[in-house]
């Protein structure tokens, strides 16, 4: 398609994928009170806090740490927050949906065919890391937490708990499409698997400070959470990649099927030394099995 047709299509696919985030953000506001608690309750349960969020608001005699909100808008900044995260994670198959429509005309079959396996594995994987992050996260804050000197109070801003519960969650899913990207670099012969087994020794110390930096503890315990399981994708993508190579160079030995086109070889070959013709040059004696210049044929 010309240029032009290629953004109104673009355009849009974006109004279709904000429409429904839109959307499903406007119902979620209605809710943002149970998402809150949803988010919130691990937390509050591992600091010793056994009612909800709005429970706590009722009661004063709840002995744990205190949720705070300061500021006029803060309210009404937590309440767009937590709506906006339901309304992007609950139209994610919509606008991803979009995404594809857009992008897919442009791919071959094979590139399709990737992209399909990446999307399918993707998901599940960021989900997993997701709610690997929504269950570590009580662990770090009672460790973080009982840090607190006896005798003082910890006041718990409610913003920056969300704040940090969706940067965790975002973290840990992306951490765990990692090993897939391997996988795809060596589908498409970027990366061998023999090549990324000699990064073991440098994957396992670069995870490790990886999940030092992004849990917010400083237990080993979360660190060990996060880089245990990408430790585990990661040598499972090793294995997949070189039984990929070896299926790869078999199908090379065997070669082309009888549907395949063969490659062909067009390196130039060297035809030798040309032999000069000069002008006063006598001809050639007629051949004996030539008559007047031409075969018996002609």
């Amino acid at each position: 398609m010309p240029l032009a047709d290629h953004l109104r299509e673009l355009r849009n696919r974006l109004a279709k994928a904000v429409l429904a985030i839109a959307v499903v953000t406007i119902v979620a506001a209605f809710f943002y009170q149970d998402i809150i608690n949803f988010i919130t309750a691990p937390l509050l349960h591992s600091v010793g806090c056994t009612q909800s969020f709005g429970e706590l608001a009722k009661s004063k005699d709840v002995h744990c740490a205190h949720l705070t909100v300061s500021g006029l808008l803060t309210p009404f900044t937590l309440a767009l927050k937590a709506s906006l995260t339901a309304g992007v994670v609950v139209a994610s198959p919509i606008w991803l949906y979009q995404l594809w429509a857009f992008v897919a005309p442009g791919l071959h079959r094979h590139e399709k065919r990737y992209a399909y396996a990446f999307v399918g594995f993707g998901f599940p994987l960021f989900i997993g890391g997701g709610y690997l992050a929504y269950h570590v996260l009580p662990t770090t804050a009672k460790v973080m937490i009982d840090l607190t000197p006896k005798g003082a109070e910890n006041l718990l801003p409610l913003d920056n708990m969300l704040d940090l519960v969706t940067r965790m969650v975002v973290v840990f899913g992306l951490a765990f499409e990692m090993p897939l990207l391997l996988v795809m670099l060596n589908l498409t012969g970027i990366l061998s698997g023999k090549r990324m087994l000699g990064w073991w020794r440098g994957m396992v110390v670069g995870i490790a400070a990886f999940a030092a930096v992004a849990t917010p503890g400083a237990d080993p315990i979360s660190m060990l959470a996060l880089a245990t399981p990408i430790w585990v994708l990661f040598f499972i993508a090793v294995g997949v990649s070189l039984f990929n190579d070896r299926r790869r160079a078999r199908r090379a030995a065997e070669g082309p099927g009888d549907d395949e086109a063969s490659e062909l070889d067009l390196t130039p070959e060297d035809i030798g030394e040309v032999e000069a013709v000069s002008a006063g040059r006598a001809p050639e004696p007629p051949d004996t099995d030539r008559v007047n210049g031409y075969d018996d044929v002609t």
